[in-house]
């Protein structure tokens, strides 16, 4: 099966939306790479709000260009389908690294969660402030940040990846809000929306990487929602002992009550962890060798 100029080689993933494959580009610029090609799924090739998504990420996604985020290399439709064309991640996603680490009870290093979490708010930094071919800002929030969208690969990059839900005031409104229920900010709840629910995602993100637990948590997702209103999750080093209080800090103050007591932008959060991991130990090509070690070279 052959989608353009692209030859489908295998299933990578499929979503409520649109599946992913791994492809080798049979023409062009890209004649002979294996890349990623994500289309929408066959039974929403009619639903026009789905194709309004659908094309309303890949607009939004051809526009980023960042070394931590997956980066679009062709937008695109044929007789049958709509499909986004992007890098190939040779690796895996957080959440897949987070699953496997709790299954052989190995801590996720202090040092290597600090730097994803510092990688990931600097893709945010730049898709926050990202502007489009006019020079106008497109004030992207990515709404959906979680473990399972952001990826290390093999050889040590790490990347955000799915806009699929991403909002840009300008071309799609604040209206409708949506996301994974654990990471969702109390503001993101109610419905409103600017740039800061990503940071609280990030902070659940780390917390994660931290503890290899969720801090909101309930049994529905009301109670998941109460908890997240409350604040109410169990303190980093009741998990993680070792964890220094400097950290423990920041994550009270990712997940204040009070909107203005936490921070503001990526860069600032950024900033603020930057100093707090050793450089020496937390690096893409250490991070990306856990990996491998984690999942084997053949799993």
């Amino acid at each position: 099966m052959a989608t353009g100029n692209y030859e489908i080689l295998r299933l990578l993933g499929r979503g409520g939306m649109a599946e992913v494959f791994l492809v080798k580009a049979t023409g062009g610029r890209y004649a002979g790479r294996e890349l990623a090609l994500k289309r929408l799924l066959p039974a929403l090739r009619e639903d026009e709000e789905a194709v309004r998504l659908f094309t309303a990420e890949a607009e939004l996604s051809r526009h980023l260009h960042h070394p931590n985020i997956v980066d679009v290399l062709d937008v695109g439709h044929d007789a049958d389908d709509i499909f986004i064309v992007m890098d190939f991640i040779d690796g895996r996603d957080v959440a897949q690294i987070l699953k496997r680490c709790r299954a052989k009870k190995v801590p996720w290093p202090i040092d290597f969660a600090l730097y994803l979490a510092r990688a990931l708010l600097d893709a945010l930094d730049y898709a926050h402030h990202a502007k489009g071919p006019t020079g106008k800002a497109l004030n992207i929030v990515h709404c959906d940040v979680s473990p399972s969208n952001f990826f290390v690969s093999r050889t040590g990059t790490l990347v955000l990846g799915d806009f699929g839900v991403a909002r840009s005031f300008i071309e799609v409104g604040p209206d409708q809000v949506m996301g994974k229920p654990f990471y969702l900010s109390p503001e993101a709840i109610s419905g409103r929306l600017d740039a800061t629910i990503d940071l609280w995602a990030v902070g659940v993100t780390l917390y994660e990487l931290l503890t290899l637990h969720r801090p909101f948590v309930g049994k529905t997702s009301r109670e998941v929602f109460e908890a997240i209103r409350a604040a109410r999750y169990a303190p980093v080093r009741e998990l993680r002992p070792e964890a220094p209080p400097v950290v423990e800090g920041l994550i009270a103050r990712a997940f204040d009550l009070d909107p203005a007591m936490r921070f503001t932008t990526a860069r600032e959060f950024a900033d603020e962890l930057a100093p707090l991991y050793d450089e020496r130990v937390g690096t893409p090509l250490a991070i990306s060798a856990m990996v491998r070690g984690l999942f084997g070279t053949s799993d």
